[in-house]
């Protein structure tokens, strides 16, 4: 639940630039967050302490390394120019490089393969294999590189 919200708050800023501070404030104020449950289930819930930590850091992370995810995700897109790419999986993409990169008390299998499970619920199978071939590939590649190997 927590990463799909932070890929959700990682679109919302992509569409409309915002601080991240005061996105997540207002998103997770009591009142707003309990009106969202008509919306979707995922609201039902409200996360937990440790989990709007990890909202955030992902959020603001994301926020903060926009322009370097956005040239991983050209990289190792191949086949598809940037362009093509939906708003949804440069969003799902940009959460998971930013917790391979910048987070590593998250596995990384795990973080892909929960990015899969999500892109599931809003992309067809083409762009959801897309999504996992490029981040595994990104996290084989990277890691690599931050190993000197």
């Amino acid at each position: 639940m927590a990463r799909e919200l932070a890929a959700r708050l990682c679109y919302a800023i992509a569409e409309n630039p915002t601080d991240p501070g005061e996105l997540l404030e207002r998103m997770f104020d009591a009142d707003y967050y309990s009106t969202l449950l008509a919306e979707d289930e995922i609201f039902s819930t409200s996360p937990s302490k440790k989990q709007l930590d990890y909202i955030s850091r992902i959020v603001a992370g994301v926020f903060e390394h926009a322009a370097e995810l956005d040239g991983y995700i050209d990289k190792y897109s191949k086949g598809w120019k940037f362009g093509r790419i939906s708003r949804t999986a440069v969003a799902i993409m940009k959460t998971v490089m930013f917790e391979v990169l910048y987070m590593p008390d998250v596995p990384d299998r795990a973080a892909i393969n929960s990015a899969v499970e999500i892109a599931k619920q809003y992309e067809t199978p083409e762009t959801v294999s897309f999504i996992n071939g490029v981040l595994g590939a990104f996290a084989r590649a990277e890691k690599e590189e931050v190993n000197g190997e």
